[in-house]
């Protein structure tokens, strides 16, 4: 999904108080998958030597690199981007034979563009995404068509603007360091002022309507497809900075504080630093002794529905509630129109991959829906449809082990997997990236002390970042998939016409982000 649900509006409000210490016209370049794969395709070949950082090998055939970065996703390649805008060059595994660049889209609000703005990529995508104008709600039973509600309403109604959920709070004197004040009490305080703001009701009555930039100009909403967020990355990066094929297998910790890489295919690297960005089931968060994701209870078919006519939507977030099942769909393009559905299930169920199969299921989900949403299943193309359960990783204090061990980090989804329900999960990766390559730089010529001082440093800056977020987006999802009718009835009749209110809005995606030093290679 990747998009922050408008509900829960003032939960934000209730969490504000926490952690704001955190809130820290080129031309669209295009490259298509063979490209790409050219351009960073290196299986055999060594780094290019920089003063800082050198690719070396050792007499015993095992090849011996400064970085490592395990997974060329989002995390990985805005990592490895960050680092050598920085000066400093790594070698990114990636267990696939080329970029990851199926799948669909994400959404990336003003904190993953000063990210994007920082490594020097976001005018590079700017111009090929439209930038969302705010959300529009409908509940199921009303039936609307929503591309000409929408059309009709241009000139009054531009989008539903969110409250979000702002950092939980932390106290001075918290011998932890952190406390969290009646985290579930305040969110469900949040929840009964805010939950489920809806445009039209079930007989079409217009409820509420808000702008995104209407309190808050900095703004930045962009669906972006995945494909060219990884293959922008890519391309800024040397021929040989990504090595495909290269799944790892085994690792060990050297008595001289190294990391030992033996991968899939028997080729073995000995590392200072490794940085795990591989993604939700991540073998180095494994071996670092993190659990498994859990399962939430919902599972998601996502799709990119595609008009070679043009796509007739405005530029805005359109979803529709119902009973355990909400779907939404927002333009990612002038062609191309993200969607999703997401249902409650007791349990994953079997994996599925065959398109007709998928399409049929969601379709049989949303049959007595708006005829748009039915209509974009029908326009997906095979390969961007996906059905997948939603999982997260809560970073309990003192139970959950630390992002680093050593010299060895995770990044991202690897360390702190949460639900789309607030589109921060991209976001939040583009964040530590850009944090944790600063620490790391400035560390990075002092010695293993450093550079351990600095990833210690890193993850005590971003937790009590992340760990909040991923308890609301876990909540929001919760709260929005309940199925009690009467719950329902007043989150129609109620909530949405009496108890919604205005206030602190997208809170979370403030974050300062400073242009990185440009290095010249």
């Amino acid at each position: 999904m990747a998009i922050a649900s408008p509900t829960l509006l003032s939960l934000n409000s209730q969490l504000s108080s926490a952690s704001s210490m955190h809130r820290s016209p080129h031309s669209a370049r295009t490259i298509s998958r063979r490209q790409s794969c050219h351009l960073v395709r290196a299986r055999n070949n060594k780094i290019n030597s920089l003063p800082v950082i050198e690719a070396k090998t050792t007499t015993d055939d095992v090849s011996e690199e400064d970085i490592v970065i395990v997974g060329a996703g989002i995390a990985g390649l805005a990592t490895a981007v960050s680092l050598q805008r920085l000066g400093v060059r790594s070698l990114v595994l990636e267990q696939a034979e080329s970029l990851r660049t199926g799948g669909t889209s994400l959404t990336l609000f003003k904190n993953g563009w000063r990210v994007l703005d920082a490594i020097g990529v976001g005018n590079d995508l700017r111009s090929q995404f439209l930038e969302i104008q705010g959300y529009m709600l409908v509940n199921r039973t009303s039936n609307l068509d929503l591309s000409k509600q929408t059309k009709n309403l241009t000139t009054y109604m531009k989008s539903i603007r969110l409250h979000s959920f702002a950092n939980t709070t932390m106290a001075d004197d918290d011998p932890s360091g952190y406390m969290f004040r009646d985290l579930w009490s305040s969110a469900l305080k949040g929840w009964i002022s805010s939950i489920l703001m809806v445009v039209k009701s079930e007989d079409g009555r217009e409820l509420r309507s808000f702008r995104f930039k209407d309190e808050d100009e900095s703004q930045e909403v962009r669906a972006v497809e995945r494909k060219i967020l990884l293959e922008t990355l890519a391309i800024k990066l040397p021929s040989a900075a990504v090595r495909f094929s290269s799944g790892l297998a085994r690792m060990e910790r050297r008595e001289n504080g190294k990391m030992l890489l033996e991968l899939v295919d028997g080729t073995r690297l000995l590392a200072k630093i490794v940085i795990g960005c591989d993604g939700i089931r991540s073998p180095v968060a494994k071996w670092m002794g993190f659990s498994e994701p859990k399962y939430v209870g919902h599972c998601a078919f996502r799709g990119l529905g595609f008009y070679a006519n043009g796509q007739p939507f405005e530029p805005r977030v359109n979803y529709v509630y119902g009973r355990g099942l909400r779907a939404g769909y927002v333009p990612v393009s002038p062609t191309k129109v993200y969607w999703f559905i997401c249902f409650n299930s007791p349990s994953p169920g079997p994996k599925t991959i065959d398109p007709s199969v998928l399409k049929k299921q969601a379709k049989e989900l949303v049959k007595n829906w708006p005829s748009e949403l039915l209509n974009l299943i029908d326009l997906t193309p095979d390969e961007t449809i996906s059905k997948t359960p939603l999982v997260d990783r809560w970073l309990w204090p003192v139970i959950s082990p630390p992002p680093s061990t050593g010299t060895t980090v995770l990044v991202g989804d690897a360390w702190h997997p949460m639900t789309p329900n607030l589109g921060q999960g991209a976001c939040c990766a583009l964040e530590d990236a850009v944090i944790l390559s600063r620490k790391l730089v400035n560390a990075i010529n002092s010695g293993p002390t450093s550079v351990e001082d600095a990833m210690k440093s890193y993850g005590i800056e971003r937790w009590p970042r992340v760990f909040p977020l991923t308890v609301r987006a876990n909540l929001v999802g919760s709260l929005l998939q309940w199925e009690n009718p009467v719950v329902c009835s007043v989150r129609n009749n109620v909530v949405i016409p009496k108890l919604v209110r205005l206030g602190p809005i997208l809170e979370h995606t403030n974050f300062e982000c400073e242009p990185s030093l440009k290095t010249n290679f």
